[in-house]
């Protein structure tokens, strides 16, 4: 599988939260742990823009996880995955006016909130960030989840996805209620918007009922960019079906081209190009001057993670409570109902390395894989060597702490994939979904043509 182009995408990961790429980068001497400070999120902001970063990626959960040992304790003590977590629509929004051409992609749950609430929120987020919004769309598997809305279970997998399925078809149908040019603004006629232009859905579906249209104009993209993570046969039917870019995480090389050839051939199955779909296989990187720099500061890390809390976020994921098990035993194989991605990641560390359940805790604390240690110079070897081998489009960069990590990153390993070609040294004119190579989005047809028949007619 070749790359359309010689050069690959960059894009980041981030939570409005204590962890991104490393349980223990709170703590790390002279990270800043201000989370609930504007500045904060400004500043990485605008080094990722400075340096060229495709998109930023706000992860969310929306629940304190309490599958480890049935208590919330380990998560909120140890600074774990979702101790704390802003909203990530708000804190883009802030962003987006400090920036001009960093992507904004936010994470939405299709299970708990609405198509009509989530295509308005993101449609306005286009507007206002003139062509930038990005959606990461997650389906939400856990119980903590559904006892804040209510509920007292979560709805099992094949109904969060075609729950899921519905959704999009909803928003995306909200997005095309209104033509390309239905926003006249004509004082002297006087007309706002040609009613002709605008037109109701009127969805009506298994889980949504839905008259429209939406009452914020189509956004500039014509839809957000897509993002999705499921690793799973029917999360991969979904992603090949919707999603413009998958994130997904691997253990090995071999791992992640043996998905990257699986989803293009989904992707072109689904009669789509799969150069359409952009995977970006998400790596913690640690790096530095020399590797004596870099290996330091790994040490450090690593003995700041606590396994306790990379366990805690392992049992979120896989929505199985790992604290009835031996910790110093393998990972039995489970049955698990959670995120098969990350089941897969862990067993497979299992199976190779023989690794115990307090040692796969320490290592999903850190979530580094190891090829991505090292000095700048042998970094870069390894993105190259990983994309030149077809098994990705680029990559999700998580950094191990906030803001020394993305500093590291985007001020030593950037400027060696530009010099080396592979990565971009300015921004290209245009939206996100046209600088990531994506197809345009075609107004709706109808609406265009119940346009055009209200122009002949008044004519």
């Amino acid at each position: 599988m070749t790359h359309a182009t010689g050069q690959m995408h960059l894009a980041a990961f981030a939570a409005a939260g204590p962890v991104s790429g490393n349980h223990g980068g709170w703590r790390y001497p002279g990270a800043d742990s201000d989370i609930l400070s504007p500045g904060y999120y400004g500043r990485i902001a605008r080094a990722l823009e400075a340096a060229c970063f495709d998109l930023l990626f706000v992860a969310d959960i929306l629940a304190v996880p309490d599958r480890l040992d049935s208590s919330m304790d380990s998560q909120l003590r140890y600074g774990a995955l979702g101790a704390l977590r802003l909203d990530p629509l708000v804190v883009l929004s802030l962003i987006a006016a400090q920036t001009r051409h960093l992507g904004l992609a936010a994470t939405i749950s299709t299970t708990y909130f609405h198509p009509y609430q989530v295509a308005r929120a993101l449609a306005t987020l286009d507007h206002l960030s003139e062509g930038r919004a990005a959606w990461n769309i997650v389906t939400s598997f856990q119980q903590a989840e559904a006892r804040n809305f209510g509920l007292e279970d979560h709805l099992a997998k094949e109904a969060r996805y075609d729950r899921a399925d519905e959704f999009m078809e909803v928003a995306c149908k909200l997005w095309n209620s209104w033509a390309q040019d239905a926003l006249v603004r004509d004082a002297g006629a006087p007309l706002f918007v040609d009613p002709a232009k605008v037109r109701a859905i009127e969805h009506k579906g298994q889980w949504f009922d839905v008259r429209g249209p939406l009452n914020v104009s189509r956004p500039p993209q014509g839809r957000p960019v897509f993002i999705q993570a499921g690793a799973s046969a029917r999360g991969k039917r979904f992603a090949a079906r919707w999603a413009d870019v998958i994130f997904v995480t691997h253990a090995s090389l071999d791992s992640a081209k043996d998905f990257y050839r699986e989803m293009k051939a989904l992707a072109a199955e689904q009669g789509r190009d799969p150069g359409t779909l952009k995977i970006l296989p998400g790596i913690a990187p640690i790096t530095g001057e020399t590797e004596e720099i870099a290996l330091a500061k790994d040490a450090v890390l690593t003995d700041l993670a606590d396994p306790r809390a990379g366990l805690s976020t392992l049992a979120y994921h896989m929505d199985v409570d790992l604290g009835q098990f031996p910790q110093n035993e393998k990972l039995p194989v489970l049955d698990q109902p959670g995120v098969h991605g990350h089941y897969k990641e862990v067993a497979e560390l299992t199976q190779k390395r023989g690794m115990s359940l307090r040692e796969i805790g320490k290592q999903y604390g850190i979530k580094t894989n190891r090829d991505f240690i090292g000095d700048y110079r042998h970094v870069a070897d390894r993105i190259e060597q990983w994309f030149t081998a077809g098994a990705c489009d680029g990559f999700m960069i998580q950094f191990p702490y906030f803001h020394g990590g993305l500093d590291d990153f985007a001020q030593l390993v950037v400027p060696e994939l530009q010099r080396r070609g592979l990565f971009r040294t300015q921004y290209e004119a245009g939206t996100l979904r046209q600088r990531l190579g994506l197809p345009e989005i075609a107004s709706a047809p109808e609406v265009e043509a119940a346009g055009a028949v209200a122009a002949r007619v008044h004519a």
